[in-house]
């Protein structure tokens, strides 16, 4: 894995690509963006804890074919991010989305072809990204992992790559587990704490705990439909990380939300919505998530007009 091609500049990709270029230089990662984004992250940068970025930014027609490419993008950018790579996926290339959600990795398979996709994501970082400023104090961690859970000789160079790059990495026995798992946490806490303005420390309460195992168990209920078991000690482990995240940080939802940005709430709760209704599956709790999720972002998008 030599040369390495990431979509998406905010927190997750920036700080990955931090590392990723200070093991392998400039010439060897690029960020690839449009135009428009090249010229204004070129003019006025990213800042990492305080300190411009150093990155390569590279456009459709002059990047080059990569090894790896690393999608960090928000969800409703996936469309235009498959439009732009065309140019530099090949025949070798491996593709890991860190997206939220669990419908990336399909969609990109359809694209490129499921050979190319591994399941994967980020976990446990903590972040503020304000314009073009990221403050981080907690870097995380990438998990990931074949489709069929085999330790497969690319799985095992990207876990070299990130060992050489002090990124923190897991290859779990069961990627689509952990996949899921995330889901549940994501869409119970980014989906509860966008609506309160809550930080971390804020959802430790009785009535948070009692909403957020509402809706882990209507995920719980649309996994075991999708082939996959969440057992009920998740629930409970979940609530025990996020809380102890401290009492500043807010997920990255809550954070879109406040900045008038549009939300992920259509591959959190939405989700579990669609899949409710494909299994027949009522999701109350979700339903009504989504809608004042809705509500709310449109008043705020309204005010950041």
């Amino acid at each position: 894995m030599n040369t390495i091609t990431l979509i998406g500049c905010g927190a997750v990709g920036a700080l990955y690509g931090l590392r990723l270029h200070q093991l392998l230089g400039k010439e060897q990662v690029c960020f690839l963006v449009d135009e428009e984004r090249k010229n204004r992250y070129e003019q006025d940068g990213i800042f990492l804890n305080g300190e411009r970025a150093q990155f390569t930014f590279c456009t459709p027609d002059t990047a080059p074919v990569s090894d790896l490419v690393i999608l960090a993008t928000k969800n409703h950018h996936l469309e235009q991010a498959i439009g732009m790579m065309h140019s530099v996926v090949g025949p070798q290339t491996a593709i890991l989305s860190l997206l939220n959600g669990i419908e990336s990795e399909r969609i990109l398979a359809k694209a490129f072809g499921s050979e190319r996709v591994l399941y994967s994501f980020a976990v446990g970082l903590d972040s503020t990204h304000t314009g073009n400023s990221i403050i981080y104090t907690k870097e995380g961690r990438i998990v990931f992992g074949e489709k069929d859970n085999s330790r497969s000789e690319r799985v095992k160079a990207i876990a070299d790559l990130f060992e050489k790059a002090h990124i923190g990495y897991v290859v779990p026995e069961d990627i689509h587990l952990q996949l899921w798992n995330k889901f549940m946490l994501n869409t119970a806490y980014n989906t509860i704490s966008s609506l309160l303005g809550a930080t971390y420390g804020n959802l430790k309460q009785e009535p948070v705990w009692d909403l957020a195992q509402r809706v882990c168990k209507e995920v719980q209920a649309v996994a075991a439909k999708e082939g996959v078991t969440l057992p009920d000690h998740l629930i409970e482990e979940n609530h025990r990380i996020v809380t102890s995240l401290g009492v500043a940080g807010k997920t990255s939802m809550c954070q879109d939300m406040e900045a008038g940005r549009k939300t992920e709430n259509p591959w959190f709760c939405g989700t579990v919505i669609k899949l409710g209704k494909e299994h027949g599956i009522p999701t109350p709790t979700c339903t009504t998530l989504s809608n004042l999720v809705e509500a709310m972002e449109s008043i705020r998008l309204g005010q950041a007009r």
